[in-house]
């Protein structure tokens, strides 16, 4: 199938683009850095999702909306209104069999910078929106709503001892996810699941769970 992933030069939009291929898919990746994939299953277009410029791709079958930034002061910018630009661009047509968006499960908590959480929070609205109108294709549409991952993003968190004592105090299973094991939720929600639509997963280790009950 002919997937496209933006956000691909790292982190979880790699890893995904990475799960693909291996998958044997053809993958295209869009992000405003240089490709960090070599394969001849992978195409790179350098481009910035908020754009006006997006790459002409035709027959999308599996969209990942997975590009974004935080803290940046172009949060909704990117993280919402760029997969919104992005998805209007490419979904919309009978090929497409499924649409991916990488959401936070700050989104649920509110737990975050302010503009960043209103873009993920917008984000998983969104794809509710996008679920009722692309079901005339017969395709799915869903999110994914990391908590913690284990990110070069998150790098000052993982290397400081007392972060991450804070924060496993409030992680019920006392980890973080990996970006593979996003990748493989992403490959099942797009690929295997066929009857599944209009969803949010929660993918935070317990975290949103975590309560302090005093008697």
């Amino acid at each position: 199938m002919k997937i496209v992933v933006t956000g691909s030069s790292n982190g979880i939009g790699k890893a995904i683009a990475e799960k693909f291929i291996d998958c044997g898919h053809e993958v295209i990746g869009i992000d405003t850095q240089n490709a960090a994939i070599v394969s001849p299953s992978y195409t790179h277009f350098a481009a910035d999702v908020y754009s006006d410029e997006l790459p002409h791709i035709s027959g999308v079958q599996i969209l990942v909306n997975n590009a974004g930034v935080q803290n940046s002061g172009r949060d909704i910018d990117v993280n919402l209104k760029g997969a919104i630009r992005v998805t209007e661009n490419y979904a919309f047509q009978s090929s497409i069999k499924s649409v991916l968006f990488i959401a936070s499960a700050s989104a649920r908590s509110g737990s975050e910078f302010p503009e960043y959480v209103a873009s993920k929070g917008g984000m998983v609205s969104y794809m509710k929106n996008v679920a009722l109108r692309i079901a005339e294709y017969g395709a799915t549409a869903n999110s994914l709503s990391p908590g913690g991952v284990i990110t070069d993003l998150n790098k000052h968190i993982l290397t400081d001892e007392n972060l991450w004592k804070q924060v496993m105090k409030e992680t019920p299973l006392k980890k973080w996810a990996t970006t593979d094991e996003i990748a493989e939720f992403a490959y099942f929600v797009t690929v295997v699941n066929k009857s599944m639509t209009a969803e949010d997963l929660l993918i935070d280790n317990g975290e949103y769970m975590k309560a302090k009950f005093i008697w």
